[in-house]
């Protein structure tokens, strides 16, 4: 693969990019499928209106982020750390 794509619409199937690396990369509408991310790191993100359905997130910290409208099956998770930050 090339070191710069150019813009467009790329369908990658039944790839093997571990160690790759992504700066400065509009993934915007994309749609991840049965896809290996373990290990990732994710960092000055924009994760805003995404949606993650049957994930495993065993093990994934979040630190710093804007978590205002997230929820998590249904509860707001800003409600959440309001109510064990007062019960702490």
């Amino acid at each position: 693969m090339p070191d710069n794509l150019p813009s467009g619409k790329y369908a990658i199937e039944r790839a093997k990019l571990t160690g790759s690396s992504f700066h400065d990369v509009c993934l915007g509408g994309a749609t991840f499928d049965d896809v290996n991310l373990a290990a990732a790191s994710f960092r000055d993100v924009n994760l805003a209106n995404s949606r993650f359905e049957d994930v495993n997130m065993t093990g994934v910290e979040i630190t710093n982020a804007n978590i205002s409208r997230m929820k998590i099956d249904g509860i707001a998770v800003a409600d959440l750390l309001a109510a064990y930050r007062k019960s702490s």
